[in-house]
């Protein structure tokens, strides 16, 4: 039986690896060159296991053997190189065992992104583009030509670990580029700031969004703001077969690479990401129209600023019908677009904010107003703190369901009430991240799928409840967490203190006569 490699296993390569880049790189840069090593070393791992699994199976048979792989998913072409006359110098298969034999060329950061552009060529369909935002010979990124060799030569060898091997039958369903990015962004969010936390969900997280919305088979999936895609790919798994269609929107364009190259990884190769500015020129589109879907989900960057407020009044597509959000934060224009981009009368909703979209007036509260009015809001969920890379700060899921009754129509629970969940005081306490632990993450889904109350964890609201609140979602208005302390006993308290002291004139007297007898304390 073959070993599985642990994921510590794999971030001790990792954290080798990011030595090569420190003090020349900034720490949130390592992402774009480690992970695209570590696809080329994925994919290098699976094409080999596929070829000797057809040599074996033919028996050493090559016209056989090639036959078969050149209906594999995915081709490992031949990189050919030429001088310039066009005469070849070169040629070898674009995998990462060549790349590390040659790991000494003088210019090896050109072979690198020739090695890229080759495989990109031989799988446009799937990884058109994918690799245009990486440049593994850039001067100004990796230094001049000696130091930059210098540190390409040490990266190869860091993926040459033998530890490091990343055929299936190794990593099972591991999403190996989310955990690698968590990782990096768990050691680096600090230093890099909060913009290196602006993309990933943590794993937790992820699962109690993707449980949340119960994707079902034939559901169109979209994350407008999908970063690395782990929460697109974790909102596909729990569909439980392969009968789903993933869109994703990103701005970033190396983690729009990281995107396609996660989508690689795990078979998602018909997923459509979009490369954009979501608020500001969408291109999830269909017939000029934005497209709809069943389910949407999403850990849109918190109180974006410049999100492109001066456009809004005036957007193609009408989105801020209910109100244009303020200048400086923009987390009702993603919860805007999320809403309109749900299929009418069944479309889900599940979107991570900041407490503040739950509470703050003006602009916000205007649209926040709307949306409950309209019987679209369903569910709120309050977070623990510091869960997030790059902040501290608590954070909520809202779930929105476009398939609710009106409130003059409604007759089902569900329909008639909002949910309130306080899940903040329930999370494994570590030093650096909380962690949402297995039961806490049940206690959440199983609360949700019931629509039920638990005394100081959830509350189910009606309108005038929150008509009453003046539309204020804030959690703890609905959810009484408080509690009672215990009655103090005054006389019993009173003479507990009476023995102490009387404890203490006793030990005061025996401390006087050691001190007297070592001639520290004077007689008298």
């Amino acid at each position: 039986m073959t070993e599985t490699i642990s994921q510590k296993e794999i971030n001790d390569v990792v954290w080798r690896a990011c030595d090569t880049f420190r003090g020349a790189v900034d720490p949130s840069e390592y992402k774009n060159y480690i992970l695209t090593m570590l696809f080329i070393k994925y994919m290098s791992d699976l094409w080999q296991d596929t070829c000797d699994a057809y040599d074996k199976k033919y028996k050493g048979n090559k016209v056989r053997v090639e036959r078969a792989l050149s209906r594999e998913r995915f081709i490992i072409p031949n990189v050919e190189l030429k001088d310039g006359k066009g005469k070849n110098t070169d040629s070898f298969p674009a995998t990462f065992k060549n790349l590390y034999d040659r790991r000494e060329a003088a210019n090896i950061g050109e072979l690198i992104n020739i090695t890229l552009t080759a495989i990109e060529d031989a799988n446009k369909t799937k990884l058109e583009s994918v690799f245009r935002n990486i440049d593994f010979n850039s001067e100004p990124a990796l230094g001049q030509t000696k130091e930059r060799n210098k540190r390409l030569k040490h990266l190869l060898e860091d993926f040459a670990d033998p530890r490091l091997d990343l055929r299936p039958s190794r990593i099972g369903n591991r999403d190996v580029i989310g955990d690698v990015y968590e990782y990096m962004i768990s050691q680096f969010a600090a230093g890099a700031g909060k913009k290196a936390g602006e993309f990933y969900t943590p794993p937790e997280v992820s699962t109690v969004l993707a449980k949340l919305v119960a994707p079902k088979p034939g559901d169109r999936i979209c994350d407008p703001a999908c970063g690395s895609g782990s929460l697109l790919i974790k909102v596909g798994h729990e569909v439980r077969d392969s009968n789903f269609a993933l869109c994703g929107q990103e701005s970033n364009g190396s983690t729009w690479s990281l995107c396609r190259m996660n989508m690689f990884l795990h078979g998602c190769d018909s997923a459509r990401i979009e490369w954009c500015d979501t608020i500001g020129n969408p291109r999830l589109l269909e017939n000029n129209e934005l497209m709809r879907f069943n389910v949407v989900v999403a850990n849109p960057p918190f109180s974006l600023d410049k999100w492109g407020y001066n456009e809004a009044s005036h957007d193609p597509f009408n989105r801020f019908w209910r109100g244009i959000p303020p200048r400086s934060r923009g987390d009702y224009a993603f919860i805007s677009h999320m809403v309109e981009i749900a299929l009418e009368g069944e479309g889900r909703v599940g979107v991570v904010v900041p407490h503040g979209v739950l509470f703050r007036k003006g602009a916000e509260g205007v649209i926040r107003r709307k949306l409950i009015e309209d019987n679209l809001l369903e569910a709120v969920v309050g977070l623990p703190a510091q869960l997030f890379f790059g902040t501290g700060i608590p954070a909520a899921i809202m779930l929105f369901n476009k398939g609710r009754k009106p409130w003059d129509k409604a007759r089902s629970k569900r329909d008639k009430h909002i949910l309130f969940i306080d899940a903040s005081r329930e999370y494994d306490d570590n030093k650096k991240q909380n962690r949402l632990r297995p039961e806490n993450i049940e206690k959440i889904v199983t609360t949700w799928r019931n629509f039920t109350e638990i005394e100081k964890y959830s509350h189910l609201a009606t309108l005038e409840e929150i008509e009453e609140a003046e539309f204020n979602l804030n959690i703890p208005r609905y959810v009484d967490t408080f509690e009672e302390e215990e009655d103090i006993d005054i006389p019993a308290v009173q003479q507990e203190i009476e023995e102490l002291e009387s404890e203490l004139v006793v030990t005061q007297k025996e401390l006087n006569g050691y001190l007297k007898e070592l001639g520290l304390l004077e007689k008298g």
